[in-house]
């Protein structure tokens, strides 16, 4: 029999960069992890937790959009989106894919729908623009940044005692999510006091046409304005 010499090459990978977790480490000591907030009572771990949730600008109003690092898909449910865009099906790209699956049910795609994302700061606002997949069946009141977008844009959620989120390079720039025991308006139009004015002062006598939907009347508006 031919003897056959076999060589293992280990490399050892500083311990400040990501590490894969596995079963064959040395698992001598192990301390507990430390918790952030007091202890539950057991059986009531399942109560602490808080949706990534936060409010944004899209199409003049406010909505609610998820930060879900656990979904493959960006998306959006069509009774949601209804609310938000009434002409929102002249837009719609097409989709190759029939059916999406969820933790609890098989969603229907009708297209993708392109919209602008406002994130809102003090010291300076953010705009993304973001492909969704519009689904048929989907109940969720918001709409669902995936797990892809958070990755293109770097967006990061850091659950160190109040939770909140960064995006990019900038990490200081920190976006709360809005407590539990705040209320988040589905949809309230943005108030913007220079476009008031010019309503009240330029188009008080104005005879816009009865036929024009409120999204046409004010994308009308909009364009005089600018």
């Amino acid at each position: 029999m031919e003897n056959i010499k076999v060589s293992f090459e280990f490399t050892e990978v500083p311990p400040h960069l990501p590490q894969y977790s596995d079963e064959c480490m040395d698992l001598i000591h192990v301390p507990d992890a430390k918790m952030q907030k007091t202890n539950l009572a057991r059986g009531k771990g399942y109560t602490a937790g808080s949706p990534c949730i936060t409010n944004i600008v899209t199409n003049n109003r406010e909505a609610k959009i998820q930060l879900d690092s656990g979904a493959f898909c960006t998306c959006v449910g069509k009774d949601y989106l209804d609310n938000i865009y009434t002409n929102w099906q002249d837009k719609l790209m097409s989709i190759k894919v029939r059916k999406c699956s969820s933790a609890s049910q098989n969603m229907h795609p009708l297209g993708i729908f392109e919209a602008a994302m406002i994130f809102s700061h003090p010291a300076g606002s953010i705009r993304f623009k973001v492909e969704f997949v519009v689904m048929k069946n989907c109940s969720s009141q918001h709409f669902i940044l995936g797990n892809a977008y958070l990755k293109i844009h770097g967006i990061n959620i850091n659950n160190h005692k109040d939770s909140y989120f960064t995006i990019g390079e900038n990490k200081r720039q920190k976006l709360a999510f809005p407590q539990e025991k705040r209320e988040i308006t589905v949809i309230r139009l943005v108030k913007n006091v220079n476009k008031e004015k010019f309503v009240s002062d330029q188009l008080v006598g104005a005879q816009i046409s009865p036929e024009l939907t409120p999204e046409m009347k004010e994308e009308l508006i909009e364009i005089l304005f600018q």
